[in-house]
């Protein structure tokens, strides 16, 4: 697999949310949660089980960062 995304991640699939036309994958990487929004389909195109491995893509223009 070649992507121009710099930021990929490898993580296990620890579960999968599926609601009426949108899924969210939740991925543990090294003990933290990364969440995915994806389609329905795309989980059942891709596979996707409990305990799958996977690379985490992100792409995304802005990191902002918040205090209190």
């Amino acid at each position: 697999m070649k992507i121009s995304a710099r930021n990929v991640i490898d993580g296990t699939v620890k579960e999968i949310k599926k609601g009426v036309t949108t899924a969210h994958v939740l991925i543990d990487i090294s003990g933290a949660t990364i969440t995915a929004s994806i389609t329905n389909e795309s989980v059942d195109e891709l596979g996707l089980k409990t305990g799958a491995k996977v690379k985490a893509v992100i792409k995304a223009s802005d990191v902002m960062i918040a205090v209190s």
